[in-house]
Parts: structure tokens; C-alpha cells; sequence
């Protein structure tokens, strides 16, 4: 009997989950608009990796983009 009720409730969670979102998706007139530079995660990669390059010179270590401080440890 435990045994029937796992199975039946292993069945339903894989049902469920693999059912999924139900809606298409984006439609075809959105996406000139999640295409424009200002949507993107990093519209201006260019700079990012110019800044990082700068920050790694100065501090000598990655990341850390946004902290104040000139590297002396004075925030």
C-alpha cells in the first residue's frame, strides 16, 4: 500500500512539474523591444570591461567594481 502511494505521488509530482508554464512564451511584436541595447544585462560591455581593467590595475585583485576607496583601505 505505501509503496502504490509513493508511486502515485511520484507520478503526480512528474505530471505537475513537467507540465511547465503553459504560455507560449514572448510574442513575436516584443521582441524588437527585449532587443534594444537598453534590456540587455550589460548594455555597455565595452565599458564594463574597460572599468574592470581599471579597477584590476589600480587594486591588483578582480571584482569589486562600485566600492569606494582608492586602494589605500580607506572607504
Amino acid at each position: 500500500m505505501e509503496l502504490a502511494m509513493r508511486t502515485l505521488i511520484a507520478a503526480v509530482l512528474v505530471m505537475v512539474t513537467a507540465s511547465g508554464c503553459s504560455s507560449p512564451g514572448v510574442k513575436p511584436w516584443e521582441r524588437d523591444l527585449l532587443a534594444q541595447k537598453k534590456m540587455q544585462l550589460d548594455p555597455y560591455p565595452l565599458d564594463t570591461f574597460v572599468d574592470e581593467h581599471i579597477y584590476f590595475s589600480r587594486e591588483n585583485s578582480s571584482g569589486g567594481q562600485g566600492v569606494g576607496g582608492g586602494g589605500c583601505g580607506c572607504n
